[in-house]
């Protein structure tokens, strides 16, 4: 699997991608197909495979899309947060859950695991590991500018811990996001001391 940024996306890409989440959210991961893909976007059905390559690689690239897309507000939580690590981690929670309130793939996501399209469950399982390293590689990355007074590896364990919290609360939220995000930076603050 190719790693966050590795991938360069041509704008025929990009355009396949939009037009596969757009099917999803509408109508159901099932009902993609490279076919339907090539009709929607304008090209034969060998330049989708070209492009793309099989259905499993295009939930790939959706979900890598949509990762990238979580990150990048997580790194700019922290770009405001210079010197406030639990600030940072509070608006990030607070992005991230956000971002997911409103995000149509996601919320078809969710509900393939409730039952709805069964199909779409490997988006969310096949590279859950994946997706938990990416975003526990960025956090490691941006929390390494703050002064954080514990051995490396109890702070590992503290950022897989908020990290795997944000994500539980993506997957099934309790609350607002604010509300979460600041319980979620309360936690961290009691572990990170």
């Amino acid at each position: 699997m190719a790693t966050l940024g590795e991938v360069a996306t041509s704008p025929l890409r990009e355009r396949l991608i939009e037009a596969a989440v757009q099917i999803t959210t509408d109508s159901g991961w099932a009902k993609v197909t490279m076919a339907r893909l090539a009709d929607d976007v304008g090209v034969s059905r060998q330049t989708v495979y070209n492009e793309i390559g099989t259905k499993t690689d295009l939930a790939e690239a959706m979900v890598m899309r949509e990762l990238d897309r979580f990150l990048a507000g997580v790194t700019r939580s922290f770009d405001e947060n210079p010197t406030d690590l639990i600030g940072a981690i509070r608006d990030s929670a607070r992005r991230v859950l956000k971002y997911a309130q409103n995000n149509a793939l996601l919320h078809a996501v969710v509900s393939a695991t409730h039952g709805a399209d069964t199909e779409l469950l490997p988006l969310l399982t096949t590279h859950s590991e994946y997706l938990l390293e990416g975003a526990k590689q960025v956090i490691t990355e941006r929390v390494a500018s703050y002064d954080v007074a514990l051995p490396d590896h109890r702070l590992d364990a503290s950022i897989d811990m908020v990290v795997r919290l944000v994500l539980s609360h993506v997957m099934q939220p309790t609350a607002d996001p604010a509300q979460t995000g600041d319980d979620i930076a309360w936690i961290a603050e009691r572990v990170l001391r």
